[in-house]
């Protein structure tokens, strides 16, 4: 294992392993311990009490964060001709489709999005070896798969992303930057906290929301005290 830098040794010793902060202090305390030269991003793990191999208790969802991820997001636009003034004007970086189809298919998958109509998710059908594994399949559940090009393109450029409970019990996602304000981070943290908790399943028994813990790229994680998110 290799050893800690000075700085990283500064960090770790800030949070207190065993005890469980409140969504506020845990956003100041991450940037707090956040030391490298990028702009980090800041990450939440939300461990559910679910059983994520029964369909009845798969949690996905999406969410608008209020106050943006950060990050440029870079959206292709498969869509008809008809379509491509609409995709552009909305903001997507990327707008075509059998050209696009044709570059996926050797391999390219320089972006982070992908939304496209449901009249040409049968051609996408063929590359799902290669978006899926990505996640950048389109899918109607997340609203990237529908006739309102312009509406999802907007969505995903303005914050919206999506999320889906792991084989672990665990949801992953990334809600901001480093550089936000505290009470930003927060926000976004509790925004996407509140819709886990809506979707909770019926089936789900027990503890539902089993620990919380957030931090960015390379820094210790902070244990999120549950009841004050609830």
């Amino acid at each position: 294992m290799s050893k800690l830098t000075k700085k990283q040794k500064e960090a770790v010793a800030k949070v207190d392993a065993n005890k469980a902060y409140s969504l506020s202090e845990a956003s100041a305390l991450v940037k707090e311990i956040t030391n490298v030269k990028f702009d980090a991003s800041v990450d939440i793990a939300i461990r559910l009490g679910v059983d994520p191999r029964k369909a009845n208790q798969m949690v996905r969802g999406v969410v608008t964060l209020p106050h943006g991820t950060g990050k440029d997001v870079k959206v292709l636009a498969l869509v008809t001709p008809d379509k491509e003034a609409e995709a552009q004007e909305a903001g997507a970086d990327y707008v075509g489709l059998d050209e696009y189809l044709q570059k996926i298919k050797g391999g390219w998958t320089d972006v982070d999005v992908i939304v496209t109509m449901p009249s040409v998710m049968g051609k996408l059908g063929p590359l799902g070896r290669v978006l899926g594994p990505r996640g950048l399949m389109p899918n109607p559940k997340t609203g990237t798969v529908t006739m309102d090009v312009a509406k999802a393109v907007k969505d995903v450029k303005g914050g919206k992303i999506d999320f889906k409970v792991d084989k672990t019990g665990i949801i992953h996602a990334s809600i901001g930057k480093v550089s936000f304000d505290a009470d930003k981070i927060q926000g976004n943290a509790s925004e996407l906290i509140q819709t886990v908790i809506k979707l909770k399943p019926s089936t789900a028994k027990g503890v539902y929301i089993k620990s919380i813990y957030m931090s960015s790229t390379m820094s210790p994680g902070v244990q999120v005290e549950v009841k004050s998110v609830g």
